[in-house]
């Protein structure tokens, strides 16, 4: 007796099994996930330093370069890019298909800490940030108004917006492409030799006299007194 005689002297059980092997089909078409390409992962670490009036020269030769020499020191980098403009310096490490994003990030961070001391003094802390994926926004969001000039509605969507846009499930970061405040000088030349000032004089008294405080409070105890007699 073979084995599939079973089935033809049992329809009842024949018919069971059938059932059976459709349920799990089903419940295995359903839950199966399917990719038309394999996953990767692609993580680009971005390493940004300021140093506000130095040439470009001077930022290729006292931050990228240095800095660009310890960080091609990390593991899993497939090539580095670089660019020197005027005040910054901006380093892009290309991890390898796959790497860990957090080590690469961890890596990195140590690999550019151990430079700091190298560095120009005056030369602002390095901002490392991290992308996994494509590094190009998927979606531009522009806002206008009739009301507010420019810099208010940057400062509008950086207290508002941009918080409420980078909670939600799935933005991985939010950028603000705009003007933001500031006080921009015009200096000139003639009122300067006037008053026997230099360029680096008038940045050191806007510098010195750059003050910000925030909004203090105060607090008050106000005691009865009571005469009790017994």
């Amino acid at each position: 007796m073979r084995f599939t005689d079973i089935f033809i002297h049992r329809p009842v059980l024949a018919t069971v099994v059938s059932l059976l092997i459709l349920l799990l089909g089903a419940r295995a078409a359903m839950e199966m996930e399917i990719r038309q390409y394999p996953e990767l992962e692609s993580t680009t670490v971005t390493v940004t330093t300021a140093y506000p009036g130095a040439s470009s020269d001077l930022i290729k030769g006292f931050i990228t370069t240095p800095l660009q020499q310890a960080i091609a020191e990390a593991s899993g980098i497939d090539y580095l890019t670089s660019t020197s403009s005027q005040g910054t310096s901006t380093i892009e490490a290309k991890m390898v298909l796959n790497y860990d994003a957090n080590a690469a990030l961890a890596e990195i961070q140590a690999k550019v800490a151990s430079q700091r001391n190298v560095l120009p003094a005056e030369a602002q802390d390095p901002v490392i940030t991290s992308t996994t994926g494509d590094s190009t926004a998927l979606m531009y969001i522009a806002f206008y108004s009739s009301e507010l000039e420019v810099p208010q509605i940057s400062d509008y969507l950086t207290r508002v917006v941009q918080p409420k846009l980078q909670a939600l499930p799935g933005v991985g970061k939010a950028d603000l492409i705009g003007r933001k405040f500031a006080l921009r000088v015009w200096l000139d030349p003639e009122r300067l030799a006037a008053v026997d000032m230099t360029p680096p004089e008038v940045v050191a008294k806007l510098r010195a006299n750059n003050y910000q405080a925030a909004v203090g409070n105060t607090k008050s105890v106000h005691r009865n007194q009571h005469d009790q007699r017994h």
